[in-house]
């Protein structure tokens, strides 16, 4: 009995291997089809993960409610820093249990003294950044920078290093160098297979102030990633509006083309549980291949409703009571932030499988330009798809510029050749007041005065004579700058009304083959949203011309596009949303791809319209939530 005993010893290690490889495998086959999730794990939960006991039971408790395919071991953060044995435990763990392991670094030097950077500018802290990058590259072959790779100290001696350049410049040029001989370079001579990816934050209209480089950083280090967290939009200091989850990850992978490896969403400063969801959900339509979770201490936290008592009893995209009972039929655990995740990702992954390549109206935002901070995010709520660029779209048959396109020199001549081109051109309002007396005027002799206007009425025309009221009467009042033209030269197509009198709202001047557009933006960007449905449907018909599909709708809905002919469109109203979508094309019958239901679609009257003759379609949405469509043909 004792020598059979040890046989069974000797063997059962080779069998517990054997059972852990094919439970393995089976895991991952279970695992999102269209995307990889990640966890992102900060070094003070690193070195929580000393005691296995701990680390046993929260990777139990997330394990059950998320598939986690990769995880990112931090090793660094605000003067904390892992030992190469506990790394080391930690990677073990995770590679035993089937897990991808890849390496984190956030390069902060107190964060909370808001956000306080290395002094790169200091001997002492530039020879620490070297030292927390080798140690990194000793473990890990995938090494990603959290997104405070920048620079904020004003110290003596930065200022003695900045000389006459301005803080912008100087700071670009600092972190590049930085990139450079304290970062890359230090990681390829430890371990020269090792992929360095930075991990650039959400707030990319203001990047260059504090160094971040758009331009030549995505070329220095292997790969690029995307923050793709914009929490809530009113509560939080940013204002970040909810369409950039999806816009602001296909604007980075413009910038590095199959370079852009992923979202990065976390679970702060949602005053509702949907809201978490809701950014899953836009970074994974947005086609992102790996979706990081940040961070493994936020998956733990237990789940609470918050602000949702509007919709609370709908059967809405993020329904709540499913989410309770995901994997967990007799709700006999209770939920943590966990199960939103593995409960939203699982619903939209055979979703995300039938989309094509997103596509949307071309937009062009220069390296290190600022104007309009955001503006594309309200546009995108409002309905209109936004594809940024960060060179000009010289094929594209329409272009839309802000203001930030007045840091290209030659962008008035590039507006012209596009319109000699027979093509389309949108400028803001605050494009035209900055190219004035920049030659503009060679194009169109619109003016801004200077003054505002408080309108609250709407009148719509293509021609002259009168319009057609756009709307209800009494609208909240919005304040537009106001514009002016030459009759018969232009043609204000969509006009805001303040105690009788006109002002543009979207005004056309035809040039050469083409047409320019002069949309109106309002001083408060979200008041936007306070313009009437059939405004903003007015404004869309003239703007998206041709576009293979066009909502009609309330703001805050969002439209997203791709190319073959699937669509989907997200509503982020606490009440239900009536839609229309118009089809160009011989299309009359869509599919609904979550539900199988088939939508009948109906010519839109014949009559005096701008674009190409459309099918229309009739959604209703509940708050919240989305619908995914493809066209059957």
């Amino acid at each position: 009995m004792r020598v059979e005993f040890r046989r069974q010893a000797r063997i059962t290690p080779c069998v517990i291997c054997l059972v852990l490889l094919f439970a393995g495998a089976a895991r991952a086959q279970q695992h999102y089809k269209n995307f990889r999730v990640a966890v992102y794990i900060p070094v003070g939960v690193v070195k929580q993960m000393e005691d296995p006991k701990w680390l046993a039971n929260s990777w139990e408790t997330i394990s059950r409610q998320v598939d986690v395919d990769k995880v990112y071991i931090e090793t660094y953060r605000s003067r904390q820093i892992a030992g190469d044995n506990l790394i080391e435990q930690v990677k073990k763990f995770f590679s035993e249990h089937g897990v991808q392991v890849a390496g984190g670094i956030a390069l902060t030097g107190n964060e909370a003294r808001q956000f306080e950077s290395f002094c790169y500018t200091d001997p002492g802290d530039r020879a620490y950044v070297k030292h927390v990058a080798e140690l990194t590259a000793r473990h890990f072959d995938e090494i990603i920078l959290d997104d405070f790779f920048f620079v904020d100290t004003k110290r003596d001696s930065d200022i003695a290093a900045k000389g006459s350049k301005s803080w912008t410049q100087f700071r670009l040029d600092l972190m590049d160098d930085a990139a450079r001989d304290l970062v890359i370079g230090p990681i390829k001579a430890v371990n020269p297979k090792a992929k360095v990816i930075i991990k650039f934050p959400n707030w990319y209209e203001h990047f260059q102030g504090s160094g971040f480089d758009l331009d030549k950083e995505p070329r220095l280090f292997d790969g690029i990633y995307t923050g793709t967290e914009t929490r809530d939009p009113v509560i939080t200091d940013q204002n970040l509006q909810q369409y950039e989850s999806y816009q602001i990850f296909r604007y980075f992978g413009n910038i590095k083309p199959g370079g852009n490896g992923g979202g990065w969403v976390d679970t702060f400063s949602i005053r509702y549980v949907d809201r978490y969801a809701e950014q899953l959900w836009d970074t994974v339509f947005a086609k992102a291949p790996e979706i990081t979770l940040f961070y493994w201490g936020g998956l733990l936290q237990p789940v609470t409703p918050g602000d949702r008592d509007a919709w609370k009893d709908l059967h809405t995209s993020f329904d709540y009571d499913q989410m309770l009972a995901y994997r967990d039929p007799g709700r006999s655990t209770a939920p943590t932030m966990a199960r939103v995740a593995g409960y939203s990702l699982k619903q939209v992954d055979p979703i995300v499988g039938q989309l094509g390549r997103p596509i949307g109206i071309e937009s062009y935002k220069p390296y290190q330009s600022v104007g309009e901070d955001f503006l594309h995010n309200f546009l995108g709520m409002v309905g209109i798809p936004i594809d940024l660029q960060p060179s000009f779209p010289v094929n594209a048959d329409v272009v839309l510029l802000t203001e930030s396109a007045k840091f290209d020199p030659e962008i008035a001549s590039k507006i012209k050749a596009q319109l000699q081109a027979g093509k389309n051109v949108v400028i803001t309002s605050g494009l035209l007041r900055a190219l004035e007396g920049k030659g503009i005027e060679d194009i169109v002799e619109l003016r801004s005065t200077g003054r505002r206007v408080a309108v609250r009425d709407y009148v719509g025309a293509f021609g002259a004579g009168g319009g057609n009221a756009l709307g209800e009467k009494q609208n909240p009042e919005v304040l537009i700058p106001e514009i002016r033209f030459l009759t018969n030269d232009a043609w204000p197509l969509v006009r805001g009304i303040a105690s009788g009198n006109g002002s543009p709202l979207l005004i056309m001047d035809r040039y050469s083959k083409g047409i320019l557009f002069v949309l109106t933006i309002p001083d408060n960007f979200t008041d936007l949203y306070n313009l009437p449905p059939e405004v903003l449907s007015a404004i869309k018909s003239y703007i998206l011309g041709d576009f293979p599909v066009r909502l009609d709708a309330p703001s805050k809905v969002s439209l997203f596009a791709y190319d073959n002919g699937t669509f989907i469109v997200e509503s982020f109203l606490d009440t239900r949303a009536e839609v229309s979508a118009a089809v160009t094309g011989d299309i009359w019958e869509l599919k609904n791809v979550v539900t199988g239901e088939v939508v009948h679609g109906e010519r839109a009257p014949a009559g005096r319209q701008f674009g190409p003759q459309r099918t229309t379609f009739r959604i209703s949405l509940e708050p919240h939530s989305y619908a995914a469509f493809a066209e059957i043909r």
